[in-house]
């Protein structure tokens, strides 16, 4: 940019740079003109057309949100003819919607919504033609196209963000529609079910598949004993669904409205992220003595190991066996936990709380199933959760905390820290760097692998030992940095990769942002990211290998790490999906900023 414009908005004199559009030069000085399909992360498209103004000297209506600014406009944003134009607009969408807003589950949420009301819409006058789709709910995604509005964000989401590119624009004129390529099913399809399209969509089109009713029944159910584990990002996001402020730490208010629920058992999925840790620390170390395949990447999020499949097989051998911590402790639920307490693994139902999509789908894998059954019967994210506890009359911000059950409830700091962009690589360095040198670290702050860029590097110092490690997450910066390794441009040790933007705290299955906040809102992440830091920061044992109940799980039951049971309970395997001509496209590397 550089070179300065003025021009007019609203009678206000503005000087914006080059380039600039009107959108953006309105918001500068306070003006908030209406939107649908704009998002400030996203590239703009002008679908909706709902951000029309007049300006001097153009015929018709231009959409701000791509039109730059130009030496001596004159912009109106709230004349007549543009009230009355977003109005027609608006209402023609409305014609074509469902009008089933009380049993939405983006009801008081929703932008349309918010948009009509905004509008003064109070009558639907182009009642015609509606368009009609069954259901997809093939995967951990479900798409209803009756909601779709066109605007064409989970399509943007899905490429610019992700590098996945599983949505489209597909048919002509009124039948135009989103869906995969050839009409298939989301199921069938390179959708890697993260998630990032039920943030995005703004009318709840896209959702994650309802696990709720499932799990009332199980809890309902008295010859059922219903277990729950809860992931780290969890607890600092799911108070916003009850409007509090993102990043306050409730993790034993949730417990208790877990308890008052029905369930019977309540463990935390961090003592599964330490065992996560002693596994993959020690697979670290056997591969950098022997030789073994390099880099080692973290095989914890789900989205991840999905899009290396699809996308770069040739990479399956380099991602470390560990299954996720959601799973770990699924398969010991029904082993160990199930053994020490007598109770038969087939009356156990198991279900995880998680800030994730794509964990349904992990769930629902063949390979996790070695305890005998399946290890994770349901999972919920955890806006499901919000809206099992508020179905059961629950007042959250009145509970006093509950602990989590033993001998799986008991967890470290490095622990926590998994729910954030860089933390499983900062944990398994506090323990690895222990175990390879004996020595007390002077710090257990990795600070360099810390941040919201989407590609961090570092060079960590092991007693003399030179580590190269990278911090991604996204996937279109992960194709970026897959494809600078094959080609020899870049070199690591060991690669954190998360799917999602931030990490897990920024999952497809956290809560949806309310108010000015949007989805990749750096604010909202680093909010988050704080309170989780601040768990850590304010526990005594900040280590992996220092938890007492991971060193008696070892002495009862796994014997070591790496061992038999060990690899038979807790490690996996993955395999190509790719078919002939299938390739990521690469994208800009995506920073929250």
């Amino acid at each position: 940019m550089g070179n300065k414009v003025s021009l007019k908005i609203d009678g206000i004199s503005v000087s914006a740079d080059a380039g600039t559009t009107i959108m953006q030069a309105a918001d500068a000085i306070g003006i908030h003109i209406p939107r649908l399909c704009y998002h400030p992360k996203l590239s703009s498209i002008g679908a909706c057309r709902v951000c029309v103004v007049e300006a001097a000297g153009m015929k018709n209506l231009p959409p701000s949100c791509c039109t730059a600014v130009a030496e001596g406009m004159d912009v109106k944003t709230n004349s007549e003819a543009v009230r009355q134009a977003r109005r027609d607009i608006v209402e023609l969408i409305l014609d074509n919607h469902p009008h089933d807003c009380q049993i939405c589950e983006r009801n008081n949420n929703c932008e349309l919504q918010a948009l009509a009301q905004t509008l003064g819409i109070r009558e639907l006058v182009f009642e015609g033609e509606r368009k009609r789709y069954e259901p997809d709910s093939s995967s951990a995604i479900t798409r209803d196209q009756d909601k779709c509005i066109i605007c064409g964000k989970c399509v943007r989401v899905c490429s610019e963000i992700q590098g996945v590119n599983a949505l489209s624009y597909t048919h002509r004129g009124f039948r135009t529609t989103v869906m995969p390529a050839y009409d298939m099913h989301i199921a069938d399809s390179v959708c890697i079910n993260c998630g990032q399209c039920t943030l995005f969509c703004p009318t709840g089109a896209l959702t994650e598949k309802d696990s709720t009713e499932d799990v009332w029944r199980n809890l309902n159910d008295p010859g059922k004993v219903v277990i729950a584990q809860i992931a780290p990002a969890v607890r600092v996001a799911i108070g916003e669904g009850f409007g509090m402020e993102p990043g306050r730490d409730m993790t034993y208010e949730t417990v208790a409205a877990m308890r008052m629920m029905g369930f019977d058992v309540v463990f935390d999925t961090q003592f599964s992220a330490d065992l996560t840790i002693i596994e993959e620390g020690n697979e670290l170390i056997r591969r950098l003595k022997n030789k073994g395949r390099l880099p080692m990447i973290t095989s914890c999020s789900p989205g991840w190991i999905k899009f290396c499949e699809h996308f770069h097989p040739e990479f399956l051998d380099n991602l470390s066996t560990c299954k996720s911590p959601q799973q770990m402790m699924g398969a010991l639920i029904k082993t160990y936990y199930a053994k020490k307490k007598g109770i038969d693994p087939a009356k156990i139902y198991s279900v995880s709380i998680m800030p994730c999509t794509a964990k349904k789908f992990e769930a629902s894998r063949p390979e996790m199933a070695s305890s005998g059954y399946r290890d994770v019967d349901a999972v919920l994210t955890t806006r499901e959760l919000v809206r099992m506890i508020k179905e059961a009359g629950i007042k959250f911000d009145e509970l006093k905390g509950s602990e989590f059950d033993d001998p799986l409830g008991e967890s470290t700091s490095a622990a926590v820290i998994f729910g954030v962009t860089g933390g499983v690589m900062e944990a398994a360095l506090r323990t690895a760097y222990e175990v390879i040198t004996g020595k007390e670290l002077p710090s257990v702050d990795f600070k360099s692998v810390r941040g919201l860029d989407g590609i961090r590097e570092a060079t960590v110092d092991i007693d003399g030992t030179k580590v190269n490690v990278a911090v991604i997450f996204s996937l279109s910066n992960v194709h970026k940095v897959l494809t600078e390794i094959n080609e020899g441009k870049r070199n690591y040790h060991f690669i954190e990769i998360m799917t999602c933007p931030g990490g897990c705290m920024g999952g497809g299955g956290q809560p949806y942002p309310r108010g000015i906040a949007e989805a990749l809102d750096k604010s909202l992440y680093e909010k988050r990211a704080k309170g989780l830091y601040s768990i850590d920061s304010g526990k005594k044992l900040r280590k992996s290998h220092a938890n007492p109940q991971i060193k008696q799980i070892y002495s009862e039951f796994l014997k070591e790490p790496l061992g038999e049971l060990s690899h038979k309970l807790l490690h996996t395997h993955y395999h190509s999906r790719k078919p002939r001509g299938i390739a990521a496209k690469t994208k800009e590397t995506v920073n929250i900023s």
